[in-house]
């Protein structure tokens, strides 16, 4: 996989969780997994189309998604309803755009589509690259994964 499609994503997702959560993500665990399966309950899928395809798949427990919409709306929550889903899809809509900002400005063109929600235990998400690379953040509210499955 090309580091020029992955640092501009990890530089979006640090740059977004510091302006808008003033969470600063520390990059744990680097790993690489045949298809997917997340064992995280919130899951945020986007699209890529164009010079690079793929998905981008941004991986929440339940308790760190409430925490995350919690700091994002300044209200509690309580269960993944539709408010929390919306709000995380658009987390992840709001990292990826800043990503493919990022990649434009190194020539490459490229599209994101609509943020698709999964939620639920032992999530499998079946992606279309053989081999899916994931990257663990640590923040003050928990871990999340960022998965890059780009062909």
């Amino acid at each position: 996989m090309n580091a020029d499609y992955l640092n501009p994503i990890i530089a979006a997702t640090d740059s977004v969780f510091q302006t808008m959560l003033q969470l600063e993500p520390r990059k744990g665990k680097v790993f690489v997994q045949e298809g997917l399966v997340s064992r995280k309950e919130a899951n945020v899928i986007i699209g890529v189309t164009g010079d690079i395809k793929g998905s981008i798949i941004y991986s929440f427990s339940k308790d760190m998604a409430l925490k995350v919409v919690e700091a994002m709306s300044g209200m509690e929550m309580k269960e993944l309803d539709k408010f929390v889903t919306s709000a995380m899809g658009e987390l992840g809509n709001i990292i990826s755009g800043k990503a493919t900002t990022s990649l434009a400005e190194k020539n490459f063109t490229c599209d994101i589509a609509p943020p698709q929600i999964v939620t639920g235990k032992e999530v499998k998400i079946v992606t279309d690259a053989k081999n899916v690379l994931s990257v663990t953040f640590d923040t003050n509210l928990g871990s999340f994964d960022v998965s890059f499955s780009i062909n």
